[in-house]
């Protein structure tokens, strides 16, 4: 007998994980991630002369990052490790240890300033949070009403190595924008 409909349906829009898998990205260590906008629309600026310009959700966005750093004591957040896009941004996510906020136990969870409860030291309860919170603010003072695309982009930055490359690139990006596969998709 045939599948249903329903069991056809279901694996054609499962969505697969882009994380490693069996990796905990509650641990300490750096994470390179990068975050889309929905439909990759042009909504934080434009570049202007290899130098990104940006706009007011663009402003927006980049101080939700670097305020995200303040609201959770197991992240780290630093301004030149970042660079916001027209449709994108990249960074470098740290998550540490510190003396009283432990690495969280399995099911470990404190309430997030937007009223969500979130695992404390989780990479995807991080993004998850700062996704909300430019989103809750672009709803209240634009007329843009989806700012991101489901889920994000995360890399293990595994060494030094990694580390220089990774830097090299976010601070090149504004230059090499016309050769982004985002570029031209907003």
């Amino acid at each position: 007998m045939g599948e249903s409909v329903l069991s056809l349906d279901l694996r054609k829009h499962r969505r697969h994980s882009i994380r490693y898998p069996g990796y905990d990205y509650s641990l300490a260590g750096g994470y390179f991630v990068t975050i889309v906008t929905y439909q990759r629309r042009n909504l934080f600026g434009q570049i202007d002369r290899d130098h990104m310009v940006l706009s007011r959700l663009g402003m927006l966005a980049k101080n939700e990052w670097l305020r995200s750093a303040e609201i959770r004591k197991e992240i780290r957040l630093f301004e030149d490790e970042m660079v916001i896009m027209p449709n994108h941004l990249h960074g470098i996510v740290w998550i540490e240890q510190v003396n009283d906020c432990p690495m969280p136990l399995s099911g470990d969870v404190h309430p997030y300033p937007n009223g969500f409860l979130q695992k404390r030291g989780l990479l995807g309860s991080f993004i998850a949070g700062f996704k909300t919170g430019v989103s809750m603010v672009a709803r209240r003072e634009s007329d843009v009403l989806k700012v991101w695309q489901r889920n994000y982009y995360g890399h293990i930055i595994r060494n030094d190595t990694e580390y220089d490359r990774i830097m090299a690139y976010i601070q090149d990006n504004p230059r090499r924008w016309q050769e982004d596969e985002l570029f031209g998709m907003g």
